[in-house]
């Protein structure tokens, strides 16, 4: 779905970016950083005065990561009363840990930019499918109703 109409379409993608890109600023100017944005259709860029900043691309906004939460919540046994308030919550929750990648790999930009790919490509890779997978094993412990089975030793 994403690919045939909400890429296509364009609208989520861009509301997810620039809330990205307007929370990012908040946080760097928080930790007392200077912050310029270039934020259209086709530049979205955030980052610390006197760096290149960081170019936030589709893939990178954190839908695909939305999606793939919402799959696992919604094909896993459950009630929707719960569904209705996990699912909701945890994507809030990955947006918000999203939104603190984008503020780490700014300050990498700015301190360390031979880092920056390792961490943008691996390192947070695995810290945000790591933080899905906790919270799929949230819901299934607590509110799916399956019994995880537990290896005994004879």
């Amino acid at each position: 779905m994403y690919e045939l109409f909400i890429h296509p379409w364009g609208k989520l993608d861009s509301l997810v970016i620039n809330d990205t890109v307007a929370h990012t600023q908040q946080m760097l100017n928080l930790f007392g950083y200077d912050v310029f944005i270039s934020n259209n259709e086709t530049v979205r860029t955030v980052g610390i005065d006197g760096t290149h900043g960081l170019w936030i691309g589709d893939p990178c906004n954190g839908l695909t990561l939305f999606a793939l939460f919402l799959s696992f919540i919604v094909a896993f046994p459950g009630s929707w009363k719960h569904k209705a308030w996990f699912i909701p919550t945890g994507i809030l929750l990955i947006h918000l840990l999203n939104i603190i990648r984008v503020t780490c790999l700014c300050m990498i930009v700015k301190y360390k930019p031979e880092w920056l790919e390792f961490n943008h490509t691996y390192l947070f890779q695995l810290v945000m499918y790591g933080f899905i997978f906790l919270l799929w094993m949230f819901w299934i412990k607590r509110y799916s109703g399956l019994q995880l089975r537990k290896s005994t030793k004879a």
